[in-house]
């Protein structure tokens, strides 16, 4: 059976992301989503703090999937990045309104 995959959306009209796996999306996903959820984070520790969360768990490069994660959620107004130099992640108005 065909493992299930996931096209991501990129924050920039007219860029377009890559397709990943799906159990790697999610598991990325809330990983990212957890991680914001109590603090903003730079562009630094946001990867570093998903490294530590996932890479026993997932095969592949950690910071690879955690920027394609990021920019997919971005994307789709779950995050956000700040206007600030240099910038700050958060969760997006879309994540807290649940």
């Amino acid at each position: 059976m065909k493992e299930a995959v996931i096209q991501t959306l990129h924050p920039e009209s007219g860029k377009k992301n890559k397709v990943i796996a799906l159990a790697k999306y999610e598991l990325v996903k809330s990983a990212i989503l957890e991680i914001l959820q109590s603090r903003q984070l730079s562009h630094t520790e946001l990867m570093e703090a998903i490294h530590e969360r996932v890479s026993d768990t997932l095969s592949g490069n950690a910071q690879w999937y955690g920027e394609t994660v990021k920019l997919d959620l971005e994307a789709r107004g779950l995050i956000q990045r700040s206007k600030t130099k240099p910038p700050v992640y958060s969760l997006g108005l879309a994540d807290q309104t649940e």
